[in-house]
């Protein structure tokens, strides 16, 4: 078949290969930041390489893996047009998961998928994610970015990550190290983190109508300020605990809210109670529960309500818990306990009323 000028080509089907090019070429400088010694050539490969002889320190290795995204929490960064953030909140989402087991994260990948490939923006992205890989002691070691026009919009986009760990066999953490007596010490989050921006965005903007660029005086900045800000990465002061005190256990609180995630690592004949009074939620809490009519029980089952990690320790670790923490910069404080099951129906129970 004889070539043909006004033929279709991949540039016509909205396919850019030399903006993507750019974008490679943008990142590279945040990528070359978020790395570990381990991490074998540099960005351009076909697949990242990470040494793994770093193992056999270990007597018994046990690899961990999570994948995760934002969620609707992108629509957010398109509308506001920033990039930057977006990043951070992919990397605890991934990184979080892993170190509830116990677990160190390694190395973590990426996919950013685009309507239309503008390098500047993915390249803010990545930035992001380097960022937060940074703050999390892992390395970014590889990544994909995918323009898929006539699918997305061209402001479009989707970002996900995959993350790998480490954990020796006789420090897993979980389920089967909880006893009765022990405390439940939560970690507060930055916001909203990643989760219920589905119920955020139509309570704030389909029912109440606000703006992105509305100053509200509850927040001390604009709803898109708040909206954006990003996940708090624990990763680093989990295993800070785990090196100073015994822990018995983490829950990362995310979709699903405080009560359902910790349940997920509460062992049969067991029970947690949390009393809400230990703790005043930050005010986009109040705000979306209070412009949506959101009654109490839906908000803790969307929201983390201030609370974005918890972790289970033996009394006798409080003080060295608590102390690290706040060494650390994480306020963290005592919100509950252990008991045994008996009567409850649930793993976990909510007491009390929140802190004015």
């Amino acid at each position: 078949m004889s070539a043909d000028s006004t033929g279709a080509s991949y540039a016509s089907a909205g396919v850019d290969i030399e903006a993507g090019d750019r974008a490679v070429d943008l990142m590279k400088e945040w990528v070359s930041k978020a790395t570990r010694p381990e991490v074998v050539g540099g960005l351009g490969g076909f697949a990242g390489l990470f040494d793994a002889s770093v193992l056999k320190r270990y007597e018994r290795p046990l690899l961990a893996s999570a994948t995760d995204g934002v969620g609707t929490k992108v629509d957010i960064a398109r509308r506001m047009g920033v990039y930057d953030t977006v990043g951070h909140d992919l990397v605890g989402m991934v990184v979080d998961d892993l170190v509830v087991c116990g677990a160190e994260p390694l190395f973590m990948t990426d996919y950013i998928c685009v309507g239309k490939v503008y390098p500047e923006r993915v390249a803010a992205i990545v930035k992001g994610i380097a960022e937060g890989c940074v703050l999390a002691g892992c390395a970014l070691v590889g990544g994909e970015t995918a323009e898929h026009p006539g699918l997305l919009g061209a402001d479009d986009f989707d970002i996900a990550g995959a993350g790998t760990g480490v954990v020796e066999a006789d420090r897993l953490l979980g389920a089967d190290r909880i006893r009765t007596g022990d405390a439940v010490i939560a970690m507060a989050s930055s916001g909203l983190h990643s989760n219920g921006y589905s119920l955020v965005r139509h309570v704030l903007f389909d029912r109440a109508g606000m703006a992105l660029e509305r100053e509200v005086a509850e927040l001390g900045r604009t709803l898109g300020e708040e909206l954006l800000e990003p996940t708090k990465i624990y990763s680093l002061d989990c295993l800070a605990l785990t090196r100073t005190t015994e822990v018995h256990a983490f829950s990362h609180i995310t979709g699903g809210g405080l009560a359902n995630n910790l349940a997920r690592v509460i062992p049969d004949g067991l029970h947690a109670t949390v009393d809400r009074s230990t703790w005043t939620p930050g005010a986009i809490f109040d705000l979306v529960g209070s412009a949506g009519a959101v009654a109490r029980p839906e908000l803790e089952k969307t929201l983390n309500m201030g609370v974005g990690m918890v972790a289970v320790v033996p009394q006798e670790s409080v003080d060295v818990a608590l102390t690290t923490l706040a060494d650390r910069g994480v306020d963290a404080w005592v919100g509950g306990e252990i008991v045994e099951r008996g009567g409850h129906t649930e793993a976990v129970t909510l007491t009390g009323d929140y802190a004015a």
